[in-house]
């Protein structure tokens, strides 16, 4: 299956979570095994041969790809959550996002000093989450090497809001 296929199989939910967003459902993606893969395969060839010590993955549909990734480059996986949602001590950062503010947190101990993290979520829309998680990476003395998203919505250039970070995505709206 071709990257430019894969589009096809996100499905539109207007109007959610917010009045006014058109949300982009991965489920119908995740539900297809040849569509699953094939994400799969693209999203690593955008990293394959970087050294990473580190995958860190955003809540919650980062989940699914970002450990996938972490297995595929023999590297670790580290959850970033909504507040409360780790049991260990955390670091925190505030962000915007295109329908209200919200806290990402990561366990304290999660990535060491100097080591190269990857950078994964589902979907790029304003940069604010992925932004707020690379400054959480780089409080704790981590490297951001690369950030990868599975969808971009390049009409919201959040890919500025990235700079001077590596980026790539696999499927553009």
């Amino acid at each position: 299956m071709q990257r430019n296929q894969l589009s096809s199989y996100i499905r539109n939910i207007p109007d959610f979570p917010k009045s006014g967003i058109m949300f982009k459902d991965l489920t119908t993606l995740l539900q297809d095994p040849v569509a699953f893969k094939a994400a799969t395969e693209e999203l690593y060839k955008d990293v394959k041969g970087k050294r990473i010590d580190k995958v860190v993955g955003i809540e919650s549909r980062g989940f699914f790809f970002g450990a996938l990734l972490a297995d595929k480059l023999s590297a670790g996986f580290v959850p970033v959550r909504k507040p409360g949602k780790l049991p260990y001590k955390t670091v925190q950062a505030s962000y915007k996002l295109e329908y209200g503010m919200d806290i990402l947190e990561m366990h304290e101990d999660a990535i060491r000093e100097g080591e190269l993290v990857l950078l994964h979520d589902d979907l790029l829309a304003t940069g604010g989450t992925a932004n707020a998680a690379c400054k959480l990476i780089e409080k704790l003395k981590g490297n951001v090497v690369h950030v990868s998203f599975l969808v971009e919505l390049t009409y919201l250039y959040g890919r500025d809001k990235l700079r001077p970070y590596e980026v790539s995505s696999v499927i553009q709206f």
